[in-house]
C-alpha cells in the first residue's frame, strides 16, 4: 500500500551572524536537522528501535536575516505571547507598539527568534533546552 509522507516542518532562524547567540542556534539546528535526516535513511530491516525512540523529526530549517515582516511578527506574539514583545523589539510595551517600532527602525528587532510555523511555537534567544524541547515535540511524520 502506498501512502504520502507528511511535509516536513517548517522551522525558521532569524538570525545574525555578527551575533554569537545566533550562531550556537544555528549550528544546534543545523545539528539536529542532520541527527533526524540521518536516522530517517536507516535500512528498515534492521532492528532500531532503540534509535528511533531518541530519534528527532525531520524538519526544514529555513535561515534568514531579514527580519519578519508585519504579519509574521503578529504571529510569532501570538505564540509567545504579547507580553513578550520587549523580548522582540527593542523599546516595545505591546504588540501594537512592536509592530509600530518595527516600521520605524527593523534593527529593533532581536535576533535569535527560532519559529515553528507549522506547529505555533517560538523561542527567542538561544536557550539550548528550549530548541531541543520545541523539535523533540515536532509530529512524526508517517512511514512507507
Amino acid at each position: 500500500m502506498f501512502r504520502f509522507h507528511k511535509a516536513l516542518d517548517v522551522i525558521t532562524l532569524f538570525h545574525k551572524p555578527s551575533l554569537p547567540a545566533s550562531t550556537r542556534v544555528l549550528n544546534i539546528l543545523k545539528q539536529v536537522s542532520a541527527h533526524a535526516s540521518e536516522g530517517a535513511t536507516e535500512d528498515q530491516a534492521s532492528d532500531h528501535s532503540h534509535q528511533n525512540k531518541i530519534q528527532r523529526s525531520e524538519f526544514e530549517l529555513n535561515v534568514t536575516e531579514e527580519p519578519p515582516t508585519s504579519d509574521q511578527l503578529r504571529t510569532i506574539l501570538e505564540y509567545v505571547g504579547a507580553r513578550r514583545a520587549k523580548d522582540i523589539i527593542d523599546g516595545a510595551r505591546d504588540e501594537g507598539d512592536a509592530m509600530r517600532l518595527l516600521k520605524e527602525d527593523s534593527k529593533r528587532f532581536r535576533r535569535p527568534v527560532i519559529v515553528d510555523w507549522n506547529n505555533g511555537r517560538a523561542v527567542i534567544g538561544d536557550s539550548e533546552s528550549e530548541i531541543m524541547k520545541m523539535v523533540g515535540e515536532l509530529p512524526k511524520g508517517e512511514t512507507v
